[in-house]
């Protein structure tokens, strides 16, 4: 097709139109013809043409009428919901949970498989947990896989979209080395091979689903926070994730040196944030000072010096959310360690959040994952304090630090608008995946790669 001055073709500006359509629709509508075009900045005769298209393909539906200033009644126009599905997928701390979605992001179904033991990082175990949710979750709502626009993955650990074969994940914290996610699911079968599997960082897909739908909407700037057993965070320019380069990689702020010689990280190194910030620090600090008699702390480890290692997560012996909880109990209760231990936790998160602040001074902080929810109420305003305190003042007077509004689904909704950002990028159609090639030596054995730490939060 011949491409105008600048290099873009008819079909090109057609799709451009589409999306335009969609997308107005979608975040702004029920919207009439009329207001369409104002809104998306397309003639009238552009605006009737996209819309016949997109009713014809069953896209969108009539919601309706409103009168005119003297005029006929102007039909609304809408996404039509049950048009199209989305899976969303969020390989969490303790459970790998998958969501179903119609298009406009209603939940149809859920199933959560828990990781046993807690943590667990084999790779063959996750592999057969999203293979068995994708199919319950079709099951339950007696949707066909052939509706699909795909599913999308949020992941601890750096993803690469680029390399031969499909999506690599780099999970250090994890004992994930390059494994070829995207070709194992393949093998798989789930879906149909035209359905795409989108996999990103899971904070990138908590960060996303913030801007979209949560605390982060009309934001240009922002850092939105992934705050479970490590910690982890997504930088959102110009209102998309990394500057919207798709796959590029999350901030990995959990990995700061805050500590010289410090307390050793999951990751190997010492003195980083997570070792001071994630809820796994957190608990294992607790033990070390003899506090969680009962409630699922074992024997403390020597964790808070260079001498240490990550051991001292292992003094974790019951399910995090629980230990969390009984700490957050004893601070209640006026337990002097547990409050002196969120009263270290709120600083060194704080002047982690600083860095940020200075470093790309955003408009907005959100804090969410699991962690985050849990303790932010007990914490938050020490932790905007301190944030203050470490900042420069000209960034820090622009900045506020607030909980993320979505709840413990953030990552599964987030995970689940990667496929409806390429369906919206291609102008409501299907695209189909690349072509995958099989990783060498890993179906065979899935069962004996990866590691056995608790997951990072980012």
């Amino acid at each position: 097709m011949t491409a105008g001055r600048s290099g873009r073709t008819v079909r090109d500006l057609r799709t451009g139109n589409r999306s335009a359509v969609l997308q107005q629709l979608y975040f702004g509508g029920p919207l009439s013809r009329q207001e369409l075009g104002p809104a998306t900045g397309l003639s009238s005769g552009s605006v009737s043409n996209v819309v016949g298209e997109l009713v014809a393909d069953g896209l969108l539906e009539e919601a309706g009428v409103v009168d005119s200033d003297g005029g006929r009644p102007r039909t609304l126009l809408r996404v039509a919901p049950g048009s199209a599905h989305m899976i969303g997928i969020d390989v969490g701390e303790t459970r790998v949970r998958v969501e179903l979605f119609d298009l406009t992001l209603t939940e149809l179904a859920r199933t959560e498989l828990p990781l046993q033991p807690r943590g667990c990082y084999d790779v063959g175990p996750i592999v057969d947990h999203i293979r068995s949710g994708i199919a319950t979750v079709l099951e339950r709502a007696e949707v066909g896989s052939d509706r699909l626009l795909g599913v999308g993955i949020g992941v601890p650990g750096i993803v690469d979209r680029d390399a031969p074969g499909g999506t690599v994940v780099h999970g250090q914290t994890i004992g994930w080395d390059a494994v070829p996610l995207e070709a194992l699911l393949r093998a798989t079968g789930a879906v149909p091979p035209e359905v795409p599997y989108i996999i990103d960082n899971g904070a990138r897909t908590l960060g996303q689903a913030e801007m979209w739908f949560g605390a982060g909407r009309g934001a240009r700037d922002a850092v939105v926070v992934l705050f479970g057993s490590g910690v982890g965070a997504s930088l959102i320019t110009d209102g998309s994730p990394d500057g919207a380069t798709p796959g590029g990689a999350p901030l990995e702020w959990g990995h700061l040196t805050v500590q010289v010689r410090g307390r050793r990280c999951r990751c190997g190194a010492l003195g980083c944030l997570e070792a001071y910030t994630g809820a796994e620090s957190l608990l294992a600090r607790w033990a070390e000072r003899g506090g969680g008699a009962g409630v699922g702390i074992g024997d403390p480890a020597a964790g808070d010096t260079a001498a240490g290692d990550a051991a001292a997560g292992d003094a974790i012996g019951g399910d995090e959310e629980d230990a969390l909880a009984a700490l957050l109990a004893a601070a209640g209760g006026g337990d002097k360690v547990a409050l002196d231990l969120l009263d270290e936790t709120a600083e060194y998160l704080g002047a982690g959040l600083s860095d940020v602040i200075n470093l790309f001074q955003p408009e907005r902080i959100l804090i969410g994952g699991w962690a985050g929810l849990m303790l932010g109420p007990h914490i938050l305003p020490a932790v905007r304090e301190h944030a203050m305190r470490y900042s420069l003042r000209h960034p820090a007077a622009r900045v506020t630090i607030d909980m993320g509004s979505l709840g413990p689904d953030a990552v599964t909704v987030g995970a689940a608008t990667l496929p409806l950002a390429a369906f919206f990028a291609a102008g409501g159609r299907r695209t189909p995946p690349e072509p995958t090639t099989e990783a060498p030596g890993w179906q065979t054995s899935l069962q004996t790669r990866g590691g056995s730490t608790t997951a990072a939060g980012g």
